[in-house]
């Protein structure tokens, strides 16, 4: 019996007792047929089970119920996956197994301690066939109000319904690192191309309301208008540790070192220098939303994506994916273990992508596998913008 695979059970069914697993996400099955599947703890007349739905390659799902009495039929199902993402409210987790059979297991201790000392973290019951969406936000909160998300009597306005969803999905995504951010007093943030700062407050309120931690939190954008309104804001809401200013992000650098950086929709290469600066500052967490990938549009110069390129609507399509994909290989060169996880329902927005990164921190910039992804990375970036 595999030791990562049982120490994942183990995290599984503990997450279970305690009402705190969201899902696991098992990834790149060992059965062709599968695209991949989806685990969750539901109530199935009366008792307890983890309901595993398999999503198929000719488009069916098909679901299988496992007893929590069962574990080892779970664990023979784990085995069947070489990658596995488990979804807690304390934290989460990630294992791998790569091609030569080497089987890693991310973030397990870290899990295990948050899942052992249970403290504050937000519980899931398992549901049944009928789901019902709790949000962090209820529409109440003066910010809302303030920003004119919500009207005075705590209803959010029609049209801005999904900038409501956006927001709290932002803090959901937010909520699954927090056991990263532990320890961390104050707990220091950086907002960069905040712009109208919806999300500046909406984190801000997050741990200094809801979670009652000592935060401070700095916004910044080129926009001095905005800027203005944004420091008016914050203490017109008694914001007291959240400040705005008006920089260049390129240019910029805090007063402290970030324990967590978030951009949300930065355009094209801003984003690119929402990363580089996270990286530079050794931030623990990074999430961040990008906005436009134009400039591999402008510089792709790649004779054997010519097949794809000369279509001007999949070759955007190709640049969006392959620019996020070389900026989440950049994070894993730097010493991150990244994701790229989806923001809101892809119907609302175009723009739904989120990269997250979270640092190793036993990373070594001269380690075989940190110069490794470095060459990989340059070696990707070569083959996409060849030299005339």
């Amino acid at each position: 019996m595999n030791n990562e695979f049982s120490s994942l059970l183990s995290l599984i069914e503990l997450a279970t007792q305690k009402n705190r697993l969201r899902k696991a996400v098992l990834s790149k099955p060992v059965d062709p047929s599968l695209i991949r599947s989806v685990l969750t703890p539901k109530q199935v007349k009366g008792q307890t089970v983890w309901q595993v739905e398999h999503f198929h390659k000719d488009n069916k799902a098909t679901h299988v119920n496992i007893p929590l009495s069962e574990p080892d039929r779970l664990l023979a199902l784990l085995q069947d996956y070489q990658q596995i993402n488990v979804l807690t409210t304390a934290g989460d987790c990630e294992c791998k197994c790569s091609k030569s059979g080497k089987i890693t297991l991310l973030g397990a201790g870290k899990l295990q301690n948050a899942l052992a000392q249970d403290a504050g973290a937000e519980t899931v019951e398992p549901g049944g066939n009928n789901k019902q969406k709790n949000h962090i936000l209820t529409g109440q909160e003066p910010f809302l109000i303030h920003l004119g998300v919500s009207a005075p009597d705590g209803r959010v306005h029609d049209k801005m319904q999904s900038k409501f969803r956006q927001i709290n999905r932002f803090l959901e995504l937010i909520r699954d690192v927090e056991s990263h951010l532990d320890g961390c007093s104050p707990l220091k943030i950086a907002d960069l191309c905040c712009g109208k700062s919806y999300l500046s407050f909406a984190v801000y309120h997050y741990f200094s309301v809801i979670r009652q931690r000592d935060v401070q939190m700095v916004g910044v954008d080129l926009k001095q208008d905005v800027i203005e309104f944004c420091e008016q804001t914050a203490r017109a809401l008694h914001f007291d540790g959240l400040r705005f200013f008006c920089e260049d992000v390129f240019r910029f650098d805090p007063d402290f070192k970030p324990d967590m950086v978030l951009s949300l929709h930065a355009c094209d290469t801003a984003t690119d220098a929402v990363l580089e600066k996270a990286v530079l500052w050794n931030t623990p967490v990074i999430l961040s939303t990008p906005c436009c990938q134009h400039e591999l549009n402008h510089k792709l110069n790649c004779p054997e994506m010519d097949f794809i390129a000369k279509y001007s609507m999949l070759r955007q399509k190709f640049c969006e994916a392959a620019t996020d994909s070389l900026r989440l290989l950049r994070l894993e060169a730097a010493g991150y273990s990244v994701a790229a996880l989806e923001l809101i329902d892809p119907e609302e927005t175009p723009k739904n992508i989120l990269l997250r990164g979270i640092k190793d921190p036993n990373f070594r910039a001269n380690s075989p596998a940190a110069l490794q992804k470095l060459a990989e990375y340059n070696r990707v970036r070569q083959f996409l913008v060849q030299e005339s």
